[in-house]
């Protein structure tokens, strides 16, 4: 089945960047939408953004301008680069994959990873 890796979370002061990476294996990147999403604690998920099977992106409003979702369909990899980041930035960041479109709807996604946690302070 489609396993999702993640990497790049760490702590980071007010104002700084992080690049988040997600790693697929069995999985082909054509076809999926892929997403980035993150869980405060005692929060419930949260979609952040979206890459399709053509490259459309979609953010949510409260990054948007700050973050940039992109992939390597070669590589199989899937990034997030963050900038300008905020204390309420702080979760933890879940990479996700769906066959056909994308969706801010967790339960649309069949195939998660671990996560990795970004604290902002």
């Amino acid at each position: 089945h489609v396993q999702l890796v993640e990497s790049g979370g760490g702590s980071v002061e007010a104002g700084g960047s992080l690049k988040l990476t997600c790693t697929a294996s069995r999985v082909t990147y054509s076809g999926y939408c892929f997403g980035w999403f993150r869980q405060a604690a005692g929060q419930g998920r949260e979609g952040v953004a979206a890459i399709d099977n053509s490259g459309r992106t979609s953010y949510a409003g409260s990054v948007k301008g700050r973050f940039t979702i992109s992939k390597d369909n070669a590589k199989n990899t899937l990034y997030l680069q963050m900038n300008s980041l905020k204390p309420e930035d702080t979760a933890m960041y879940l990479c996700a994959a769906r066959w056909a479109s994308c969706s801010w709807n967790s339960d649309a996604y069949n195939y998660w990873g671990q996560g990795t946690q970004v604290t902002v302070s």
